[in-house]
């Protein structure tokens, strides 16, 4: 019988997960987006798809990717198999992306038992690891308790308080051209800017190649935009690479972090200065 196992790191390297994959109460997670299931399409192992657009989204709400409820969120967690005491790990296609939003939204459901693979499928298959074809999880339901984390996640009246009042330091993920308005925004019809008091911080800036960065490097990265003691909302286009800046502050050590969920996609669709 294998053994079951903590996770003590925001994130794990293919190493690591390569040598514990028989634990017995590991939960391998598909995070990429707008994946659609296809037995074509190759995956790590023992994955579960996590859809985060038909899954585990608010699919009434009127922006994507936007954050469900505690009762919505367990309901597809324990459909996934995922128990009370399952080790998670998850990972994304493009290195890491969507892999910290996954990350992020156990953590806002009380979670802390999960990691993102570093440098996602590309670092595992470079490694040469086994690989299998796409398959849908057909298992037993899980008996995960979501215990929804209020502070972790901004909404759109808090967000326009906080920008007003500058009681936060707000940190926008997307890119120095979207943030400057110099570049459309990918969804189309909604308009170019910014937060007001918001800065820039383009999540890519944590990465190279598809991984984070050193401990140290992301935290002088972050030093140079906002102090550790100092609430920190982080915000992008809609809800997701946010969560990478979440994910670099949360291994420096900051602890007042919050995500914006309906990020830019809200705001400048809401709000017309």
């Amino acid at each position: 019988m294998s053994s079951s196992i903590s996770i003590s790191s925001p994130i794990v390297s293919v190493e690591w997960l390569h040598k514990n994959l028989i634990a017995s109460n590991l939960v391998i997670l598909d995070g990429t987006i707008n994946k659609v299931f296809d037995a074509t399409q190759v995956q790590i192992p023992n994955s579960r798809f996590f859809d985060i657009k038909k899954k585990f989204s608010d699919i009434n709400g009127p922006f994507p990717s936007t954050f469900p409820t505690e009762e919505h969120f367990q309901r597809e967690a324990r459909a996934l198999g995922i128990n009370k005491n399952s080790a998670i790990v998850v990972y994304d296609d493009k290195g890491i992306y969507s892999s910290a939003r996954v990350w992020w939204l156990f953590k806002s459901f009380g979670y802390d038992n999960i990691a993102v693979l570093n440098g996602g499928f590309p670092a595992w298959k470079k490694a040469n690891y086994d690989t299998e074809a796409m398959k849908k999880y057909d298992g037993e339901l899980g008996d995960f308790i979501a215990n929804y984390k209020p502070e972790n996640m901004t909404f759109f009246n808090a967000m326009k308080e906080a920008s007003k009042n500058k009681t936060h330091r707000i940190i926008d993920a997307r890119s120095e051209r979207r943030f400057n308005g110099l570049e459309p925004e990918p969804r189309e019809g909604l308009r170019t800017g910014t937060i007001p008091n918001s800065v820039n911080l383009p999540y890519t800036d944590l990465l190279d190649a598809g991984e984070l960065k050193s401990r140290e490097i992301i935290e002088t990265i972050l030093n140079k935009r906002v102090h550790k003691k100092d609430p920190v909302i982080f915000s992008c286009g809609s809800g997701i690479t946010a969560c990478v800046l979440a994910l670099g502050a949360h291994m420096s050590g900051y602890k007042n972090i919050s995500v914006y969920d309906g990020s830019w996609t809200e705001w400048g669709s809401l709000v017309n200065e």
